[in-house]
């Protein structure tokens, strides 16, 4: 059922002086971009007639179709509370049309919301919960971001050790007035790395969510005169940046998860879950982690995952379930990076679980132990394999993946595995500090 009418909106924007009003959307990368209007086009916009070029957002369509609509989804609107409280600013997030008033198949958030109607066909709704982390660092004289920390702060240290605990309060408190539930806050692993969770919420509205959040961080973070960073791996040596993805499944109101009956709490449904998206995670990881950095993070050493196995019991593999039982039974894929594309990896994770489900795919057995404790022939007996370890793996395991490609649709598919081998191809081009400092000096 629908927060807000027009009207609603509407009057929201004359009783609190709103003055600029942003019409958000996320192009295929997981960027997010948008077209800025005055109150005066509020009802413009909201008649679904606010127009944009879509040639000029990579991944969109050619010049010659380039016409592209934002429709405004009433019910995400909100105010900054970060702007003037005079002449206030506030956002709708879009999803994008074509002319003839059929959804763009190259917009993120359609494909999204195609998988969540799949599964409500089924008698599914799918919640998910994030955990998203961070890094603040100093900016340059210029306000450039750098990779600059003076703090050697660890897990969960506070202040005066932790010296983002202020920055950090205030995004916690900033997101609270946009209407965030959050559920904890706390110093990461490596310095300068932080990490904020939000209670958890059905798909579409999480991976708004996410995007909504990684804006606010970064808002919030250059007031205080610090850059923060959603990239995976911004230095070496230290841990890298994760978003662990929990995810459940409900079903007249109940947790599909839960079975009180089985050793692990599980029910048939979510292992079937796993069990699809262990079967896809290979494709998966090329939208889940999405740039040549991810794989950075991606390494044994550090806490990430790198493994394709699940375990009810530790840490160590792709997929954990989380001790709480009942309500609270979930799926939490670990390998996921704050770089990604929300409503695409949620879309797939959405997709290949429910496949699972339909075409009753068992996971292999779950691996109770240390998976990086064990040796390559302990591995091997128990058929642990390893997730892709560069971009290019996973994109080439994407281009053999027909149910991957299919969920992502021809558009997606098509333009973001030729994007992303022109970023690889970049990439190995390049002659890094680590190559000239090993090889200079004796070659």
């Amino acid at each position: 059922m629908s927060k807000y009418t027009k009207e609603d909106v509407i009057k929201l924007v004359e009783d609190e002086d709103v003055e600029f009003i942003r019409l958000q959307f996320t192009d295929m990368f997981g960027t997010l971009k948008n077209v800025a209007i005055t109150s005066s086009q509020l009802e413009k916009a909201l008649n679904n007639k606010c127009m944009f070029d879509g040639s000029s957002i990579e991944g969109f369509v050619r010049i010659e179709e380039s016409d592209m609509y934002l429709y405004p989804d009433l019910d995400t609107f909100a105010i900054f509370p970060w702007r003037p409280q005079q002449g206030k600013v506030a956002r709708l997030i879009c999803d994008v049309y074509r002319p003839d008033e059929k959804p763009f198949e190259g917009d993120p958030r359609y494909i999204l919301k195609k998988e969540i109607a799949k599964a409500k066909e089924m008698g599914y709704e799918f919640n998910v919960g994030p955990e998203c982390e961070f890094f603040l660092y100093h900016t340059d004289d210029n306000s450039q971001p750098t990779t600059i920390t003076h703090e050697k702060a660890g897990y969960f240290d506070l202040s005066p050790v932790d010296y983002g605990e202020n920055a950090r309060r205030d995004m916690v408190l900033t997101l609270e007035d946009m209407g965030f539930e959050i559920e904890a806050s706390h110093h990461e692993v490596a310095p300068a790395q932080h990490e904020i969770d939000f209670k958890y919420d059905e798909a579409l509205n999480t991976a708004d969510n996410i995007m909504t959040f990684k804006l606010t961080v970064k808002t919030i973070a250059k007031r205080h005169g610090l850059h923060a960073t959603f990239m995976p791996k911004p230095k070496a040596g230290i841990n890298g940046s994760g978003m662990h993805t929990n995810m459940s499944l409900f079903k007249d109101g109940k947790n599909a998860f839960y079975d009180i009956e089985d050793k692990n709490g599980l029910s048939k449904e979510a292992y079937y879950f796993i069990g699809g998206i262990m079967k896809h995670i290979n494709a998966i990881t090329a939208i889940a982690n999405p740039l040549v950095n991810s794989y950075k993070r991606l390494i044994p050493g550090f806490e990430a995952p790198v493994y394709i196995a699940w375990s009810a019991k530790n840490r160590s593999p792709l997929v954990r379930i989380p001790a709480t039982r009942g309500e609270g039974t979930r799926v939490e894929l670990r390998s996921p990076d704050p770089s990604c594309n929300p409503y695409l990896t949620l879309a797939l994770c959405l997709a290949a679980g429910m496949e699972g489900i339909k075409n009753k795919i068992e996971p292999p057995e779950s691996v109770d132990k240390n998976i990086f404790d064990m040796t390559e022939e302990e591995k091997e007996k128990e058929n642990i394999k390893g997730l892709p370890e560069n971009l290019m793996e996973a994109v080439r395991a994407l281009e053999e993946d027909e149910f991957v490609k299919g969920v992502l649709g021809e558009h997606i598919a098509q333009k973001y595995v030729e994007s992303k081998k022109v970023e690889w191809k970049e990439y190995i081009s390049q002659v890094s500090a680590w190559e000239t400092d090993t090889y200079l000096y004796r070659i």
